[in-house]
């Protein structure tokens, strides 16, 4: 490689194009990456990370697979039959499927992964609220019987979560961590070389047939270019461009906004943003505990949020790359609105604020805040959005936590004062919220909604009537 490649993966809080990142040759068979955050977790149906993503497109591979057009391809699957009711599927597996450990990819593997993702993906659990049952007749055919017609099936099936693994390890329950990677994509994990907080190692898949066509985004064909990859997790933005320029590795995948322009202006480098639908950038409440249980509270603090000023923070150095006014849905996409974003804007009257959060019924208790010092725009959202918190009167106590740490701790439901959060910040893939099918955000369903665990009845229905 010439030139090294910095495919850029900015945040929009509202909404950020994905940030440029950087690559340059270790070795001819050793590509050396700088990952956006440490990998904390191994379970690509626990945690909804971006960083557990990416580590579950190298190990593991899907039914099915979205293209650069977004439309859903073939991946594992040959090919399918329905019925003449369109209640009954019959999916074909691909020859030459193959796990890491050399055992076949089997349908009664791809049946228990399905029903594991299922009970936590919001498209998985869309599909099984329709599905009688899902069956394997054979070693290579899954058959899944319908309550009636369900046209999104293979969009479901074709989500990234839904990572085919081994039945004895989707047999685990689905609230609890799979901790072993075991999957059938082109790249094997190879735990014996992982370094909690520093370093993930993977290992070209010999036995990895891809199947035929074109690569498109995530469908076609996975031609591996190099023996192994390397993720060395650099926490200081410094230090990862400093590496970078001076060739010690070969790609950036999100670097610091302020520093792009510099690596802009080094020959040697690629910037390029590489995906374009971004990501939104997202406050989330926890509705289980005061405050934020009371409608009336959530809706004072996002009266006082500019999402401009957030923005501005998080890549005012690089003002092309984010966009504000950004609605549930990303912009640019069919069903993109700007419908109740009208709270967020308008100057700012902090005074009337805190007397709206009083009548509302804060009493001035603690409210925890976990961000992620250890990816700057995470920071930057978290440290401007939580001082207009102090401003309109809230009890702050913002901890800085390692990335890592925040998705751990975001899955307790524990009382705020016993372990648990009442608000943390993030950043949402922009194709997961093109629609409200995958929208996590935007479920209602309790304890086993997304993190935050609202109860929305209304808003259930409302998306049981979109699909």
């Amino acid at each position: 490689m010439h030139r090294r490649d910095v495919l850029k993966s900015a945040l929009a809080g509202a909404a950020a194009l994905s940030l440029p990142s950087i690559v340059r040759s270790e070795s001819q068979s050793t590509l050396t990456f700088v990952p956006h955050a440490d990998l904390a977790s191994l379970d690509p149906v626990w945690t909804t990370a971006d960083i557990t993503r990416n580590f579950s497109l190298a190990v593991y591979d899907t039914l099915y697979a979205f293209d650069a057009d977004f439309k859903v391809q073939p991946q594992m699957v040959a090919g399918e039959s329905t019925s003449d009711d369109g209640k009954q599927w019959d999916l074909t597996l691909r020859d030459g499927l193959k796990f890491h450990d050399g055992s076949p990819v089997l349908a009664k593997d791809c049946v228990a992964t399905i029903k594991r993702f299922g009970q936590r993906d919001p498209m998985g659990t869309a599909l099984m609220a329709r599905t009688d049952e899902i069956t394997a007749p054979s070693d290579k055919m899954i058959r899944i019987r319908l309550k009636k017609p369900f046209p999104l099936l293979t969009y479901a099936l074709g989500q990234v979560y839904c990572a085919i693994m081994p039945e004895r390890l989707a047999q685990t329950d689905a609230f609890t961590q799979v901790t072993e990677a075991m999957g059938s994509g082109p790249f094997k994990f190879v735990a014996a070389e992982r370094v909690p907080g520093q370093r993930v190692v993977f290992e070209k898949n010999k036995d990895y047939v891809p199947r035929d066509g074109k690569p498109s985004f995530n469908a076609g064909p996975k031609i591996v270019h190099f023996d192994r990859i390397v993720w060395n997790f650099v926490q200081d933005p410094g230090t990862a461009a400093a590496a970078l320029q001076q060739g010690e590795v070969d790609w950036w995948e999100n670097p610091q906004i302020d520093l792009v322009p510099q690596l802009k202006s080094d020959k040697n480098l690629t910037v390029v943003v590489k995906d374009r639908t971004g990501e939104i950038g997202c406050l989330r409440f926890n509705h289980l505990f005061p405050p934020f249980d009371k409608p009336a509270v959530r809706r004072a603090v996002l009266s006082a949020i500019d999402q401009k000023e957030v923005m501005t923070a998080v890549a005012g150095a690089v003002p092309d790359l984010i966009k504000t006014d950004v609605g549930l849905f990303v912009p640019g996409t069919p069903l993109a609105s700007t419908a109740g974003v009208e709270i967020t804007r308008g100057p700012k009257d902090y005074d009337k604020i805190k007397k709206d959060l009083t009548a509302a019924g804060y009493n001035g208790e603690k409210v925890i805040v976990l961000a992620a010092t250890t990816i700057p725009t995470i920071w930057a959202e978290a440290s401007v959005a939580s001082d207009v918190l102090k401003q309109i009167g809230i009890n702050v106590d913002l901890q800085a936590l390692e990335w890592g740490a925040v998705v751990s701790r975001r899955a307790v439901k524990k009382p705020p004062d016993h372990g648990g959060w009442n608000i943390f910040y993030t950043y949402l893939g922009g194709l997961n919220n093109s629609s409200p099918g995958p929208n996590i955000a935007i479920r209602g369903t309790g304890t086993k909604a997304w993190f935050g665990w609202p109860t929305d009845e209304e808003m259930e229905k409302l998306r049981d009537a979109w699909f």
